[in-house]
């Protein structure tokens, strides 16, 4: 990724709070957005591998993960749901086939 230019420096107490605060908030949801794509790779790496177990327990802990990261607003609600449906149809799909 490129890198965003240098913005000006503001010039009133309120704007430089504010900058500073965008960089902080910026960070948390990096890392949230980052923890959030994990989690899910790690449930449908664990369907495609075909272990049932450690995709039921990738998935439930992948549930909450999603609902804390929607909670934050980090993503919508919607598109968490969507998700965590997609996921566990993929789940459910496998523990099928094997039984």
């Amino acid at each position: 990724m490129a890198t965003k230019p240098a913005k000006k420096n503001p010039r009133l107490a309120s704007g430089r709070k504010r900058a500073r605060q965008n960089v902080k908030l910026n960070a948390a949801n990096t890392s949230l957005r980052s923890k959030y794509r994990t989690f899910v790779k790690n449930v449908e790496k664990a369907v495609l591998a075909g272990d049932k177990e450690k995709a039921t327990e990738a998935f439930a802990k992948a549930q909450s993960v999603i609902d804390s990261v929607a909670d934050k607003g980090i993503f919508h609600k919607n598109k968490a749901a969507r998700d965590k449906s997609r996921l566990s149809a993929k789940v459910k799909a496998l523990v099928k086939a094997e039984a």
